[in-house]
């Protein structure tokens, strides 16, 4: 580097390189100028001041000049190196591994450029390359164990397990007896135990066994050890030993459901589907109870019992395990016992045992067959779960009776408004679940959870501003909105896109949606640090891991949901484009004055709303600085509003990018091909939209979104007019060859098939409804006969124990989903009026159907209310509506100060 300089600016060469790397810009900027005083044409020169300027966010000079220095020096390894380096920090590794390539043709044994290969090619995959590279550097520097390791991984990457083993092998030859010292066991150990991952992958059991006992005392992770020795004791159907080996982890950690679930595989007692014999019943009781004797503390070996015990055996262990967690006072009480819910009969058995608790305890005071007292709490806490036990049946107002009693009795729980906001909510009542969550809220301000509660529960209620308000109290001073975005909060971001896509602010939902994206890109970019950092620090096990979660990433419900809700934005925008200002021009003239006068005062005033959001934004960050003493060096944020992002030439084009990622990635997921079908009908992509029917069919052919698509194709197909082209005929005949794989449609017209679809799904709102939609669709003079389909629904309240309240066939969304479908695909707005009738005496707390019991029937004037508190009014915030626990009409003082700031 510098060769070509004298050695006054060639010592200058070298301070400007260790200014970079020791990041005294300024310093190396000085010293760069120095030289091209002289030297104005030197390549290697131009290209370090133009990487120096990179890192001060100066990147168009930057790149100016690198491109400059190379043009004047193309057989320079440091300016193809530099290039290269440029391209890695805006994440364009294709270019920069192209660069390294260069680099590396005219300086091939260059072992800074190899690595910083070899580190690219991890990162995009290139595993063929990342073996190449590293056995390279490897052979240019054997005495380096960071490069034997590297290796070793590339080959492991690059399914090549045993050829790993075996340069492991040979690094541990190159090692003296004595080692590793002192410092170093750790990492030895690590890469001992990933040694022997790699021989069980293999399938070399018994070789990884005897290598594990081998090198025992060379191993500091005592417990991964011993988790590793059981697992190749399983594998080698040595089940004794194992059974031994589980008792000893049981010891250390009586609380891990997995050791339990090993213990019962070496006892030939374990079933992956839980379905055990009468037999295999009594040993595994037998076995818990003599462990529940062993780990007295143990709450595992408590629980795992209700799994597989039913009738009395599965009360009489229920009795004995729930009784201390009432006692106590354990909230999550029903999180943990939930997943019994979908055993058939053991819901039955718990209602009838907590009711039976909680009458003894108001009678006498103490559980059956006891004589002691239970202390007051224990009433509100069996209360508790009941109310929640009523809430994942179905029974809200039953749940609401109880967890109202529980408030009565100990009202200063903040749990227990929690739970009634949520029940409120699956009620149907989103706004009286927000104003219980923020009471919730107020009563514990430092909470941070309860805290995120309260503005899921806003958002929920379409509350977007209110509930940005309230957020932002656990996040630092200065731009707040941004803090929550840098830290990745992707329910919040979740949460108000859906919000806005309900209210049809496109922009803004596309904004938080692709918001959520862009976090899944900035995780895969932050795996880059730990391909250098794990070979270093030896986390092999834990590195390998990390590359497969990579790789999985974007399976991801949370990049799932975000990736669904862009693409429904996207479909939107082109159902319905946004008009262009000559439309608007052209609808504003056929105004009457009036009109045009109140329009004109409404962007006025949203101008001026917009202004002022800004100006206080300003001075906030004006104030962050003054306090911190610091610059504020983000950008501000050029499109607040996703108005940019809805002028797209192509909506359907942007939907297909996010479309491909989750074929990619959620191939298993049935929403996947929905939105495939939609996107691809659009399109007029036929066979793709044919594909998309194949997979939802295979994936749950009795689905009615499935039915819908599935005759919306065939009917779509028959209506097309006679193919014409060579390729529409192509089309076409694919599309007969197939249609005798559908057996639904087997000897069948799209309209008997509809039919059979009703006999088998009679008793089912949803699936009644496709039926009506698609017999609307494919014989519209039947409007009338589709209607009445519906509305011969039976939503008959069904108990099997009429004291215990009524329990509901209809789900709130799908009868939401129908009195849609009336209204705008059938068209007919009494039969939609008939249906919110009847929907709101099935839904009393419903808002959407304005039931009896809802916040929206107790306060006419709540529309209006909540729009004006959405436009920031001062005089209307949301406290004014929220309902307390007693079902009074409080004012939150504090709420209202949050609303007024």
């Amino acid at each position: 580097m510098g060769a070509s300089l004298p050695a006054k600016e060639a010592n200058l060469f070298k301070l400007i390189v260790k200014s970079y790397e020791t990041k005294q810009y300024k310093k190396g900027l000085k010293a760069a100028d120095a030289i091209l005083k002289k030297f104005p044409d030197h390549g290697e020169t131009l290209s370090m001041k133009g990487l120096t300027l990179n890192c001060m966010d100066r990147k168009s000079e930057a790149y100016e000049l690198v491109r400059l220095g190379l043009k004047n020096d193309l057989k320079s390894h440091v300016c193809w190196h530099v290039y290269g380096l440029l391209y890695r920090s805006d994440r364009e590794y294709r270019e920069a591994i192209k660069c390294y390539r260069n680099a590396l043709k005219i300086d091939p044994d260059n072992i800074e450029i190899l690595r910083d290969l070899s580190l690219l090619q991890a990162q995009m995959r290139d595993l063929e390359g990342f073996v190449e590279t590293r056995q390279q550097l490897l052979t240019l520097k054997p005495n380096h164990r960071m490069n034997w390791i590297g290796f070793a991984v590339s080959q492991h990457l690059n399914s090549n397990g045993s050829k790993a083993v075996d340069i492991l092998q040979a690094y541990e030859g190159t090692l003296e007896d004595d080692y590793p010292p002192d410092n170093e066991r750790c990492e030895h150990g690590e890469m001992l135990l990933y040694k022997i991952s790699l021989l069980e992958e293999c399938g070399l059991v018994e070789r990884a066994l005897e290598e594990l006992h081998k090198k025992e005392f060379k191993i500091v992770d005592t417990l991964s050890y011993k988790e590793q020795e059981v697992s190749l004791l399983e594998k080698l159907g040595r089940f004794s030993e194992g059974e031994e080996l589980y008792m000893k982890l049981l010891s250390v950690n009586p609380d891990n459901y997995g050791y339990y679930e090993g213990l019962q595989r070496c006892m030939g007692l374990y079933s992956a589907n839980g379905q055990y014999s009468s037999d295999e019943i009594d040993r595994l009781e037998s076995l818990y109870a003599s462990l529940s004797k062993q780990f007295t503390r143990s709450s595992a070996v408590k629980r795992i019992p209700l799994d597989f015990l039913s009738d009395e055996r599965f009360r009489s262990a229920a009795e004995s395990y729930v009784r201390p967690f009432l006692t106590k006072g354990v909230p999550s009480l029903f999180s943990d016992l939930s997943p019994l819910y979908d055993h058939p009969g053991k819901a039955d058995i718990l209602e009838q045992l907590i009711l039976e608790l909680e009458h003894t305890i108001k009678t006498t005071g103490a559980y059956p067959g006891r004589v002691d007292k239970e202390p007051p709490s224990t009433l509100m806490w069996i209360l508790f779960y009941l109310a929640q036990h009523y809430d994942r049946r179905c029974q809200y107002d039953v749940a609401l009776k109880k967890i109202d009693e529980a408030i009565e009795h100990t009202p200063t729980v903040i749990d227990l408004y929690s739970v009634k906001s949520r029940i409120l909510k699956h009620a149907g009542d989103p706004v009286a679940a927000a104003a219980l969550a923020d009471e919730a809220r107020c009563m514990d301000l430092a909470d941070r959870y309860v805290n995120s509660e309260c503005v899921k529960r806003m958002l929920q209620a379409d509350q977007v501003a209110l509930a940005e308000k309230t957020a932002v109290l656990f996040t630092k001073d200065g731009e707040q909105h941004n803090n929550l975005h840098d830290m990745q909060c992707m329910w919040y971001e979740l949460a108000s896109g859906e919000s806005y896509l309900r209210q049809g602010d496109l922009g803004r939902a596309l904004k938080k949606f692709l918001a959520v994206e862009k976090h899944y890109a900035d995780i895969t970019e932050d795996q880059f640090d730990f391909h250098s950092y794990c070979l270093r620090k030896m986390t092999l096990r834990t590195y390998v891991d990390m590359l497969k979660f990579q790789d999985r990433l974007h399976s991801h419900s949370y990049f799932r949901k975000a990736a669904d809700g862009a693409i429904r934005c996207y479909l939107k925008l082109y159902d319905s484009p946004p008009k262009s200002s000559a439309e608007e021009d052209e609808e504003m003239s056929k105004m009457a004055p009036s009109q045009k006068k109140k329009l004109r005062q409404k962007q006025r005033k949203a101008e001026a709303r917009a202004k002022k959001e800004a100006e206080v934004k300003e001075e906030s960050n004006a104030t962050a600085v003054l306090k911190s003493g610091k610059r504020q060096v983000k950008p501000v944020d050029p499109d607040p509003h996703g108005e940019k992002l809805l002028q797209v030439e192509d909506p359907l084009v942007e939907a297909t990018k996010y479309l491909k990622l989750l074929q990619k990635h959620s191939s298993d997921s049935l929403q996947t091909h929905l939105l495939s079908f939609e996107v691809n009908m659009r399109k007029q992509k036929i066979l793709l939209a044919l594909q998309a029917v194949k997979h939802l069919l295979r994936l749950d052919a009795n689905n009615p979104d499935v039915h819908r698509c599935l005759i919306k194709f065939f009917h779509k197909v028959s209506s097309m007019p006679s193919p014409v082209t060579d390729v529409e005929k192509l089309i076409w005949g694919v599309i007969e060859a197939e249609r005798p794989a559908f057996s639904q449609l087997h000897k069948k017209s799209l309209t008997e098939a509809n039919s059979i679809f009703l006999e088998n799904n009679r008793d089912s709102l949803r699936h009644r409804a496709a039926v009506a939609e698609m017999m609307f669709v494919l014989e519209p003079h039947k409007k009338q006969e589709a209607i009445n389909l519906i509305e011969e629904s039976s939503g008959d309240l069904s108990s099997s124990n009429a004291a215990l309240g009524q329990i509901r066939n209809w789900r709130l969304k799908d009868c939401i989903a129908v009195h849609k479908l009336l209204g705008s695909i059938l068209d007919d707005h009494d039969a939609a009026s008939r249906w919110k009738t009847r929907c709101a005496e099935y839904f009393p707390h419903s808002t959407y159907f304005v039931g009896s019991c809802s916040s929206a029937a107790s306060n006419s004037s709540y529309r209006q209310n909540h729009k004006l508190s959405e436009n920031g009014s001062p005089n209307s915030s949301f406290a004014d509506q929220c309902v307390s626990s007693n079902g009074n009409v409080e004012k939150l003082d504090s709420l209202k100060d949050l609303a007024i700031q």
